[in-house]
């Protein structure tokens, strides 16, 4: 049986169910997917953070070089042999591959004050109400360049532990929501989520409540089984066991965000209905701002990832 518990962290109200071993909350039924496929750092960004630096890849699936940040310690010019864990950083809705930099300078702070070992951290384009998903038109195939183009890229070109043992994912907002769907959907390739803010939203209860008329114009088009396929539920049902086994879990909300704190609730308690292990914190009085959860949470941001990975980088 899982257990809970709450207890109180630097003002945030913690609930952990584990055993021992709006931009749009709803975006699924909106249309609109869109993006810019590089975003050049303007003088407005610059400059960017230290460690960080922005380059292009090129993309078979839409013929494009796509922009990302990566932010790398210092000890990985200064040891030529060593290879490192990777925290995947996806941006909210809204976004670009220039969004959420803040987290690369909390972590440059905390690995040169010897807090967490040295990390690599990579920033992925993943464009507006995406959602991180392959749109049915074909125009978006965002998860098909993340998982099958960005993280091969990334292990080539980089000195990473390329293995999943040393690859942890999160994101804020849209980016946690992208994070948690992808993770059930590959839980072989990572160690380590942590969802930050994230909507969970019932897919199949929105393509049931839509006209069959209007499902066609919808990021997933009109096929019950694709929505199935992206139902973080019915996934997680699925996977329960690989997901159990292989993945690390923590998920995260304020308590005044309404437009995503009831599916963060919602997922916590199938979490706990499947006897996943997980680490679950509500931060007390918080509403939908990024800024204030990692400065509320900056200690322990990523004390997460880094147990998850302890075997690897001990």
């Amino acid at each position: 049986m899982c257990g809970r518990f709450g207890y109180f962290l630097a003002g945030c109200c913690v609930l952990a169910g584990f055993t021992e071993s709006s931009l749009f909350a709803q975006s699924d039924s909106k249309p609109g997917p869109s993006i810019r496929w590089i975003n050049p750092p303007q003088e407005s960004d610059l400059p960017l953070p230290t460690g960080v630096a922005h380059h292009t890849f090129p993309s078979e699936l839409v013929d494009q070089d796509i922009g990302y940040c990566i932010y790398l310690p210092p000890s990985y010019r200064a040891d030529s042999s060593r290879r490192f864990p990777v925290i995947y950083n996806l941006h909210g809705n809204g976004g670009d591959e220039l969004r959420g930099l803040n987290a690369a300078e909390l972590l440059h702070e905390q690995i040169t004050k010897g807090i967490v070992p040295p990390m690599i951290m990579t920033f992925f384009n993943g464009g507006h109400s995406t959602f991180y998903k392959d749109s049915a038109d074909g125009r978006y195939p965002i998860e098909s360049i993340f998982i099958d183009e960005f993280i091969p890229m990334i292990d080539a070109n980089y000195r990473t532990i390329s293995d999943r043992s040393g690859r942890c994912i999160e994101g804020f907002s849209m980016g946690g929501r992208g994070a948690t769907r992808l993770v059930v959907r590959h839980p072989e390739l990572f160690c380590s989520l942590n969802c930050q803010a994230g909507n969970v939203p019932h897919l199949l209860e929105i393509y049931d409540q839509t006209p069959p008329d209007e499902r066609g114009g919808l990021l997933l088009g009109d096929e019950r089984s694709v929505w199935e396929a992206n139902d973080v539920y019915a996934v997680t049902r699925a996977n329960r066991d690989k997901i159990n086994d292989l993945v690390r879990i923590q998920i995260l909300c304020g308590t005044k965000d309404g437009g995503h704190i009831q599916t963060i609730r919602d997922f916590h308690d199938l979490l706990l209905e499947l006897d996943i292990d997980h680490t679950y914190l509500e931060l007390d009085g918080l509403v939908h701002n990024r800024v204030a959860v990692m400065r509320r949470l900056a200690p322990l941001w990523f004390d997460h990832h880094v147990r998850a990975m302890k075997a690897t980088i001990d």
